[in-house]
């Protein structure tokens, strides 16, 4: 890195601004606008996250208190709490949402590894969602029970590159399932999720399309057995049978067979049922996967602790989708430049670095 820059200006030089301008032209983002423009307010919301502001007050109060350096940081010369907090609302979210996803290809061609702990020939992916509640009586689009409101976070996590792959906004009264329809599938990838996620006939489409899927099994779930594998009861997995759905509905939509394994979890002294269309792998191995779905939880938990998706800098759906999509552009770049320049240093640790020295001109190492 540049020592002559501040590490703010040394972190955004990883971002691909030619492509950024190009989305911003397809979606006329700086149309009628003098000089607060997409770019500016992309990196006035990173900068927003990456120092953990709490406010769009907070934001500009720290901005102002280094106003000679605007230029150098890229934020222009008018920045205001007015004009970005109109930018928000008005700007189509689709801009950043586009660029997320451009971030999310990079990091995850970046972060890939090939020492996964079991052999398979495609990816594994954590499929789950987290809920962010918010005030109804201000976010009055988020309307999820009679006195609450709240937006959810969906999610499909790369669990080999620790980058999420897929990320859907909606509200809370959405639900879980549905957002298997708009996932695109690769063939021969692992999607692991939790129980939410049982739907037969979505599960079928999966499996129509070559893909393979790990599911907590449903309490409720009728079995009929066919034939049970070899199982050694020292490793855990209590049974591992084939067969095929009992009741007349949810054979219709899933006629084919499927694995049933059951498994005690020692650490946690439980036993959980897991239901899969894949006949190949062996039975801990299956219970390995659905273990490092555990992975998308603590993806959740560092992503509320330490970005900013809890609280928000506007009021608007289309100001909490930029201010969403800016966190996961944050999390990319981090990653990224961590990556890139072979920082033997957590993403976490690079985060609380950068949130008191993005206004150093010291290389982060």
């Amino acid at each position: 890195m540049n020592q002559g820059k501040y590490i703010f200006a040394q972190l955004t030089d990883f971002l691909p601004r030619r492509v950024f301008d190009r989305i911003v032209d397809k979606y006329e983002g700086n149309k009628r606008v003098r000089s607060f423009t997409c770019w500016n307010q992309m990196l006035c919301m990173v900068f927003g996250q990456l120092t953990a502001r709490d406010s769009m007050r907070d934001i500009i109060l720290s901005l102002e208190a280094h106003q000679s350096k605007y230029y150098h940081l890229g934020f222009g010369p008018t920045v205001s709490r007015r004009n970005l907090g109109t930018a928000n609302e008005k700007r189509n979210c689709q801009i950043f949402e586009e660029f997320a996803y451009v971030l999310i290809a990079e990091a995850r061609r970046s972060c890939y590894r090939n020492d996964f702990e079991i052999e398979v020939d495609s990816n594994v992916y954590a499929l789950d969602s987290t809920t962010i509640d918010l005030f109804l009586s201000v976010f009055w689009w988020t309307e999820f029970r009679k006195h609450k409101g709240g937006i959810k976070l969906h999610t499909l996590f790369d669990i080999n590159t620790s980058i999420p792959s897929f990320i859907q906004i909606t509200t809370a009264k959405v639900h879980d399932v549905n957002i298997i329809d708009l996932i695109p599938y690769e063939r021969g990838s692992f999607y692991v999720a939790d129980k939410a996620y049982t739907d037969f006939h979505r599960l079928q489409r999966i499996n129509a399309n070559g893909s393979f899927f790990v599911i907590r099994v449903k309490d409720n779930l009728q079995f009929k057995r066919m034939y049970s594998k070899a199982v050694d009861k020292t490793t855990g997995v209590i049974n591992d049978q084939i067969g095929r759905l009992l009741v007349p509905k949810s054979r219709s939509e899933y006629p084919k067979k499927l694995r049933r394994i059951k498994y005690y979890d020692a650490d946690h002294n439980l036993e959980l049922v897991f239901l899969t269309n894949n006949m190949d792998l062996d039975a801990t191995e299956i219970a390995f996967l659905y273990k490092k779905r555990w992975e998308v939880e603590l993806f959740f938990k560092w992503l509320k602790q330490h970005l900013k998706i809890k609280s928000f800098w506007g009021i608007t759906l289309n100001a909490v989708k930029i201010q969403m999509y800016c966190a996961i552009i944050a999390y990319c770049l981090v990653a990224l430049v961590g990556n890139k320049l072979k920082v033997k240093r957590t993403i976490y640790e690079i985060l609380q670095i950068l949130s008191i020295s993005l206004l150093d001109k010291t290389p982060v190492n």
